[in-house]
């Protein structure tokens, strides 16, 4: 087992429904997933994002629960869904 860790920068927008997730970006580190969400969480039509990371075997499919590492700006209460 080849365990990764990959950690993602996810932006929240404006949506008729209030807000939905946007296109996620990866990253290569923890800093630079923090430095991406907060970049994200200032572009118009974005109500905030987060920087997260999930870890386990790619070749399995097999990840434990994303960690979230920041949040920036409006984001939905709950993020069990990532």
């Amino acid at each position: 087992m080849s365990e990764v860790t990959y950690y993602v920068a996810l932006p929240f927008v404006f949506s008729d429904d209030g807000m939905a997730a946007g296109e996620a970006a990866e990253c290569l580190s923890a800093n630079a997933a923090v430095m991406r969400a907060e970049a994200l969480s200032r572009k118009p039509g974005h109500a905030g994002a987060i920087a997260f990371s999930r870890s386990g075997d790619p070749s399995s499919g097999d990840f434990r629960d994303a960690k979230l590492i920041r949040k920036f700006g409006d984001v939905p209460d709950d993020l069990s869904t990532l």
